[in-house]
């Protein structure tokens, strides 16, 4: 009956055991808190870093490039481990592999804090501990999804993926109130810190808590597919950051996007030929999860490519403090706490292609919504585009999930939990990458126009342009004049801040005209297809 509910795999090497419900060890409710507080953890250092970044940007004296790698250096090491990480749980256990990434992540967000203060003040140390984020992060994000495969009956887990999706909204709600409140009180090392008491919680259920699960048949590790998927998804990852600075046509640029790509083909070609592979390609020969996984990547592109940018908005051109700019992001980080297990009840109910189609288009229509904010609009233009966002990212983040996870046997379920949270983080690096090269475009091309007209000289905006504050006003900055009249230092913020506002404006579109086709992409997901090598899932 297709009536959007997982069918259970007759053939999976792995089923998930009966719990007994008496016992805690093994019972599903205390699994997915244990592995909610894993996920809030990971969830709140993401967003409180993107509240703390105009601090670190102005504390260590950092460019725009600079500040950009404090949130690229930890998504392009997570996006290159993520299926690495899976595989690593599927056959040496989840469980070992969660916990291990909730002790490593919590110490190198540690370091983060301690290398950025007082004792060397170092962006370069802030980026490399960033990295370190990544590897442990990558163990734990894809485990999380495969614990609750392998734990849930079919019938209950849409649900425990709507709060499983609930969780990390909470992170999204809990982090720029934390992490302003933190920056403005304490300082912007806290941020990091806040990680150590979460990640104790996280092992104090965890720990007496989870069941191992793992593949029960392991077959030999495919190193060659791990270092040419590591590889190539780093040129790739690569390629797209470094674009913004070496220009999208230079022959850096080219060669590093690619070459990944064509390492990826030889990585494909060279899986379908092993008995053993890294990543079994006949996972995709499933129509929903190949279409979903593109979906879950163009629509993170469209979302985390703005997001980045809404934040330098709301302290930058309108000074908001941290805790305040934290505040006035509430509304869409709520709104996704309540629509993420929203999303999994229609997911049961209609399956994952309205529900992901839908979520899209409401993302879409949020971001044209908010071109109509300005440099000096007031709050009551932002919160409601913002509740129409917020709602689509809950509704795509579990609809996606269980499209992808729930196609997949339960033996492979950490390799898929992997190919999500890759495409999530794959998606945030190429929208930060590619709007921001939109934003940053459209910046110097109205830089000087926006300027004069908004009363500065046209002979000190083409000497602003040259000396190129084109990359401070990017930032939602304005350049200070030494000795200027007040006037015409007024001018010049005012002229810089229309021309952030051109760029952003820009960026909105075309973030928004990427999630309507990822909507329209997600209504080819076929009903009723059946999870490939060994299971059947009814969507």
């Amino acid at each position: 009956m297709n009536d959007g509910r997982l069918a259970a795999p007759p053939e999976s090497r792995s089923e998930p055991a009966v719990p007994d419900t008496t016992k805690r060890r093994g019972h599903p409710w205390w699994t997915l808190a244990s592995v909610s507080v894993g996920l809030i953890m990971v969830g709140i250092d993401s967003t409180v870093v993107a509240i703390a970044n105009p601090v670190i940007g102005r504390d260590l004296h950092t460019s725009l490039a600079q500040l950009q790698w404090v949130t690229n250096a930890y998504l392009l090491v997570l996006a290159v481990g993520l299926v690495f990480g899976g595989k690593l749980g599927d056959r040496y256990g989840r469980r070992a592999m969660f916990l291990t990434g909730v002790v490593g992540f919590a110490l190198s967000s540690l370091a983060v804090g301690l290398v950025g203060g007082d004792i060397t003040g170092s962006i370069g140390g802030v980026i490399a501990f960033r990295a370190l984020q990544g590897v442990f992060g990558a163990l734990l994000m894809p485990n999380t999804l495969a614990i609750l495969r392998a734990t849930f009956p079919p019938e209950k887990l849409n649900m425990a993926v709507g709060i499983w999706g609930g969780a990390s909204a909470v992170s999204v709600a809990l982090g720029p109130i934390v992490g302003g409140l933190l920056v403005q009180h304490v300082s912007w090392e806290s941020v990091f810190y806040i990680n150590l008491p979460v990640a104790a919680i996280a092992l104090l259920i965890g720990v007496p808590v989870l069941s191992e699960s793992r593949d029960e048949r392991p077959e030999r590790f495919d190193l060659p597919g791990v270092a040419l998927l590591g590889v190539s998804l780093f040129l790739v990852v690569f390629g797209f950051i470094k674009a913004e600075t070496w220009g999208w046509g230079s022959a850096r640029t080219v060669g590093f996007l690619a070459g990944g790509v064509v390492l990826l083909t030889a990585f494909a070609l060279v899986e379908l030929r092993r008995r053993t592979p890294l990543l079994p390609m006949r996972l995709f020969a499933n129509r929903s999860l190949s279409i979903s996984t593109v979906v879950v990547l163009v629509g993170f592109l469209a979302l985390f490519g703005v997001l980045f940018f809404l934040t330098l908005y709301l302290e930058n051109v309108h000074g908001f403090s941290a805790v305040q700019a934290g505040v006035r992001m509430l509304p869409l980080s709520a709104t996704m706490m309540l629509a993420a297990p929203l999303g999994g009840v229609l997911t049961e109910k209609l399956g994952p292609r309205v529900t992901m189609a839908a979520g899209l288009a409401l993302i879409g229509a949020g971001l044209l919504w908010m071109t109509g904010v300005q440099a000096e609009s007031g709050y009551g233009t932002l919160w409601p585009p913002f509740v129409c966002i917020g709602v689509g990212i809950g509704f795509m983040i579990t609809s996606s999930s269980e499209a992808i996870v729930g196609n997949a046997p339960v033996g492979d379920a950490g390799v898929a939990g992997g190919i999500q949270s890759t495409a999530t983080q794959l998606g945030g690096v190429m929208g930060t990458a590619i709007l921001g090269s939109v934003l940053t475009t459209q910046v110097g091309a109205a830089l000087v126009g926006k300027l004069v007209g908004a009363g500065a000289p046209a002979t000190l905006a083409h000497q602003l342009k040259a000396a190129g504050v084109a990359e401070l006003v990017g930032q939602g900055l304005a350049p200070t004049l030494s000795r200027a009249p007040a006037q015409l230092q007024a001018a010049v913020t005012a002229g810089s801040h229309l021309a952030f506002m051109s760029g952003l404006h820009t960026s909105l579109v075309v973030a928004a005209l990427i999630a309507f086709v990822a909507a329209l992409l997600a209504l080819t997901v076929r009903r009723g297809s059946g999870a490939s090598a060994g299971g059947t899932v009814a969507l």
